[in-house]
């Protein structure tokens, strides 16, 4: 078949994901573009996804999860770390946590300083009051109309109201909009639900639009390659029932796969570091050494202590207590079900000279006797995740291979530099420090990890090396900027190219203080209206 003789469509999207689902609402409205989204998994039915605490099933499932892993590296004493990513209509957003958090806008105003011209605070907070929903506490500068419903963490347990007593004992304050302008302090989560239930990218954009004449969904499609004719991207060729297909795109290609699979797909369509390239055996269609560079993520430590009353998810969720609990769930939609990965959130300054916090708690009155496998211990216990918010340790992210179903090389190169080990270390002091606070005197019963022998620098380290697992925010593989190290400029066009944007967590330049699904909403927001300008000057 020539390619006159395809299928051809304005815009093809690879990646139906937080991202996709956002960019085939956006192009596909008022029905002058014709769109396609492919996707690599299937659609986003499954009987978890919409009960908040499914996720902790969600998290080792095949079906929604393409389960990554990182290289085994001796900063975290020769482990592999659990990457997943979501696998689906909805992508990450139908197995994430759902918590909410937009970052600082001196995040913002950095990347505008890296050359990102209209990538300021000022510059993409219409984006973020353009997306949300926001029914609690906030300012000017909340949204409140917008396709995606947020609302704060509707749960009070006893536990999570001594942990914010507790802080403000340790000379913390409450902040109950961290999404505002400002973000310290300490208070509960908000989450993208509805009335006790996830909605994801795809219920919030998505789905509204599958009736549009001009918008086509193709789950299972997995992209194999971008077509080039010269130097400009004509289309993609994907997989789907063991048959090859190739569509044309008249307008753009976009790819919203992914800060994993973005910068995969495209090495194997001949773009990327030559070097890199080599080692595949693929040939070099346009050499781009920045492609599958400056990989961020956030890395988490996770402290726990064993509890005195039981008053913990561990016991809430065994026996005649978790029948009670499903129950209350699907008759009034509320109660623990409607949990996700974080009930009470902290943003701290490790350091008084700092501009804003630079680690981020995440509190629930739960913990893990295995955490890789989402299994609470049987006596009650709560975990404090520790995580700091803007890492300076860049690692990679290339293909494996030129198999495109083969999963690529993933090495985050956590806690490389002293800047990081510093900041991870007392982050950790301090969520002791609040744990030890009167407050949280009637709860504590003592330190299960790291333990009270964790006491010297070197002690919290190892701690850290030993047990850090990243919270699934990767980023950067396909770095926005202006440099020659850039993949895409600001316009998210990708350099050297045409016809080819990138659209997701992938050109973050650096990560945002947050975890990023917000941040991912507000670039999928402002690329439709950027991909929407160019055609119509086009």
């Amino acid at each position: 078949m020539s390619m006159d003789d395809m299928e051809t469509f304005d815009f093809v999207i690879v990646g139906g994901g937080n991202a996709g689902c956002v960019l085939a609402a956006r192009l596909s409205a008022g029905g002058r573009h014709s769109v396609l989204l492919l996707e690599a998994g299937g659609p986003d039915n499954g009987f978890w996804i919409p009960i908040p605490a499914g996720f902790s099933k969600l998290l080792v499932d095949d079906v929604y999860n393409w389960r990554f892993a990182t290289e085994p590296e001796d900063n975290v004493k020769g482990r592999t770390i659990a990457i997943p990513r979501g696998k689906g209509l909805g992508g990450s957003t139908l197995i994430n946590g759902m918590i909410y958090v937009r970052g600082q806008p001196q995040d913002y105003d950095t990347w505008a300083q890296m050359g990102c011209t209209g990538w300021s605070y000022d510059d993409v907070l219409p984006y973020f009051r353009r997306l949300e929903a926001f029914g609690g506490e906030g300012d000017e500068t909340r949204g409140r109309d917008g396709p995606l419903p947020i609302t704060t963490v509707a749960e009070r347990p006893v536990l999570a109201e001594a942990f914010i007593a507790a802080a403000q004992q340790a000379g913390f304050r409450q902040n109950r909009d961290y999404n505002g302008r400002d973000q310290e302090g300490f208070g509960y989560y908000q989450v993208n639900q509805r009335n006790g239930r996830r909605v994801s990218a795809a219920d919030a954009y998505l789905h509204p639009a599958r009736g549009r004449p001009n918008l086509a969904v193709r789950t299972h499609a997995h992209v194999l390659r971008i077509d080039f004719e010269g130097r400009r991207a004509v289309g993609v060729t994907y997989r789907s029932g063991g048959r090859d297909v190739s569509v044309r795109a008249r307008g753009e290609v976009i790819l919203a796969a992914g800060a994993i699979q973005t910068p995969q797909l495209l090495e194997l369509s001949g773009v990327g570091d030559p070097a890199v390239l080599a080692g595949l055996g693929v040939p070099v269609r346009h050499a781009l050494a920045g492609v599958g560079a400056n990989y961020i993520d956030h890395f988490c430590t996770r402290m726990n202590w064993r509890v005195k009353q039981k008053v913990t998810l561990n016991e809430a969720t065994r026996g005649y207590r978790l029948l009670l609990a499903v129950a209350q769930y699907f008759l009034t939609r509320k109660g623990i079900l409607t949990l996700g990965t974080g009930l009470a959130h902290g943003f701290v300054k490790t350091r008084p000279d700092l501009a804003g916090p630079d680690v981020q708690y995440f509190f629930m009155h739960a913990s893990y006797a295995n955490a890789a496998e989402r299994k609470l211990d049987r006596e009650p216990g709560m975990t404090i995740g520790v995580t700091q918010l803007r890492p300076e340790s860049r690692g990679s992210i290339h293909a494996r291979s030129a198999n495109p179903f083969e999963p690529p090389v993933i090495r985050p190169n956590f806690l490389s530099t002293q800047v990081d080990r510093d900041c991870i270390v007392e982050g950790m002091r301090i969520a002791r420090r609040i744990i030890e606070q009167p407050a949280m005197d009637p709860f504590r019963a003592y330190e299960m990890s790291p333990g009270a022998d964790c006491r010297s620098y070197d002690d919290w380290l190892d701690f850290a090396r030993s047990n850090g697992q990243t919270i699934y925010h990767a980023c950067g593989t396909c770095r926005m900027g202006t440099d020659e190290r850039a993949v895409v400029d600001p316009q998210l066009r990708v350099r050297g190219l045409e016809g080819l944007r990138v659209v997701d967590a992938s050109i973050m330049p650096t990560i945002v203080s947050a975890n990023t699904q917000a941040a991912v909403f507000m670039i999928a927001e402002k690329g439709a209206d950027l991909i929407l300008a160019d055609a119509a000057r086009r």
